[in-house]
């Protein structure tokens, strides 16, 4: 499948606008607790263990960005996700990470670790013989 420039340049700035906005760690919980409905800034905050004013700020940025939208009804504001690509990116990640059945080959690391990214440089090295080995 071909693409020409113009189209690829274009379609490669609104990703990388999509990924810069999930590149912060709490925009990006926020979204993962919306991609199964809506929720208030309350309900958000309490999950992210946080102030509101918080969770505001970053709504706010989502929403300039077209990722989430706002319903009001009476003095609460629901929040939802607003954006298609945002929606498969989510459920994408949720899938490789989060998932209970592990996809890719990757197993999902126990909460309180962290995997590493990649392997450290010294473990991707391939061991090289001594000059008494190779003898």
């Amino acid at each position: 499948m071909k693409i020409e420039p113009d189209a690829m340049e274009n379609a490669a700035e609104q990703a990388s606008e999509l990924l810069k906005s999930l590149a912060n760690r709490h925009r990006l919980l926020i979204l993962c607790q919306l991609v199964d409905g809506e929720r208030s800034v309350g309900d958000l905050a309490a999950f992210l263990k946080t102030r509101d004013s918080t969770v505001s700020q970053h709504l706010a940025l989502l929403r300039k960005d077209g990722l989430v939208q706002a319903r009001r009804e009476a003095q609460t504001i629901y929040y939802s996700i607003a954006s298609c690509p945002a929606q498969q990116v989510l459920e994408t990640l949720f899938a490789i990470y989060c998932s209970p059945t592990p996809i890719c080959g990757m197993v999902p690391a126990p909460a309180e670790s962290k995997p590493p990214l990649r392997e450290p440089a010294a473990a991707q090295r391939t061991p090289t013989k001594t000059p008494t080995e190779t003898k």
